[in-house]
């Protein structure tokens, strides 16, 4: 059995970053933290739902295995 590699965040630390999650929302926040499994904490979170609503969900820690898609925005 092979062991857990740690994901390339460390560059993306303290940067404006954006994801987009299973469930259709996308989330925009500052990378302040993350794990071997790619669960990440965030920051001054705003949460973007499909309907254009933005709520301001401040810091989050978001399940790497919910993680579709992670862009930096710096």
């Amino acid at each position: 059995m092979s062991k857990a590699h740690p994901p390339e965040l460390k560059k993306f630390m303290d940067k404006k970053s954006s994801l987009k999650l299973k469930d259709g929302r996308h989330v925009q926040g500052i990378l302040r933290g993350f794990d071997p499994f790619m669960n990440l904490m965030v920051s001054g979170c705003v949460e973007r739902a499909t309907s254009r609503q933005q709520n301001n969900i401040g810091m989050v820690i978001i399940q790497g295995s919910s993680i579709i898609v992670f862009e930096a925005l710096e």
